[in-house]
């Protein structure tokens, strides 16, 4: 039996097209053709710059004008020039709105490439996602544990670190978000909700979630301190503490303290 080299790596890619119903507006190649033509003022000039004949390109342009509705692109004759060859507004406008959203989609297939294709690791969807509120700590994991209640009930998510979070949501809120164990979810935490304590060895607290870790850096203002701490399970907390409460911690970099965060200030988020 020959023997077989090791696998190539896998990766993602992906192409971005702008429709209209069901045809095609362009890609990249098309709007590369519309920036062109904006920069030189000439279909020809456009054409020649892309390697391509005056009859491919024109056909793509009338193909989008066409698609699109209105006019792209707009030629002028005559003058002493000989005519020229602009975008409409609208044209102007449809470049410019293939870029940002070009430039998002760029980034979210780097960003299934870095977490979807290792086969050996579970897959963070609610990471891919990409969620963005005003919490400061965002930990994607899954659920562990659910407890039921009569009113509320106590959610357990496990990180990949292997550190828990315990939440307290209304019983409510963990039907509508469908919760189960297994599930992936992420537990998020408003850094203002995070209290940092030290000497707490034999000290017993009514915080459920008790997170030991390190101080990494400390950022002062004028009246609170924004506080990085490597936990000893692996993710980084932000805490936002006043500046007499950091001082009278002595909380500094290399300061080991513990993070105590109260199960009903963290919340539970999953997909749509």
């Amino acid at each position: 039996m020959s023997r077989r080299g090791a696998s190539p790596p896998l990766g993602v890619q992906g192409l971005l097209w702008l429709t209209a119903g069901d045809e095609n507006i362009g890609g990249h190649g098309r709007m590369a053709l519309l920036r062109a033509v904006a920069e030189r003022g000439s279909i020809t000039q456009a054409a020649r710059a892309f390697g391509m004949s005056y009859k491919a390109a024109w056909d793509a342009i009338d193909t989008m004008n066409r698609v699109a509705g209105e006019p792209l692109v707009a030629r002028s004759t005559g003058g002493r020039g000989g005519g020229s060859t602009r975008l409409t507004p609208r044209g102007e406008r449809l470049l410019a709105r293939f870029a940002e959203v070009e430039a998002i989609h760029r980034r979210f297939v780097d960003l299934l490439a870095e977490q979807a294709v290792d086969l050996d690791q579970e897959f963070p969807v609610l990471k891919a996602v990409n969620l963005r509120t005003s919490a400061r700590n965002q930990f994607a994991g899954e659920v562990s544990a659910l407890r039921p209640g009569a009113v509320n009930d106590e959610v357990e998510i496990t990180l990949p670190g292997g550190l828990r979070l315990v939440a307290i949501i209304t019983s409510d809120s963990t039907r509508s978000l469908g919760l189960r164990p297994g599930q992936p979810a992420m537990a998020l935490v408003q850094a203002a909700g995070v209290v940092l304590a030290t000497g707490l060895d034999g000290a017993r607290v009514s915080a459920r979630n008790q997170l030991p870790g390190v101080v990494r850096a400390i950022s002062p203002g004028a009246v609170n301190a924004e506080v990085l701490l490597d936990l000893d399970q692996g993710p980084t907390l932000v805490a936002m503490v006043s500046e007499a409460g950091a001082r009278s911690l002595a909380i500094a970099p290399g300061a080991r303290v513990t993070a105590l965060i109260e199960a009903s200030a963290v919340v539970v988020a999953v997909a749509a």
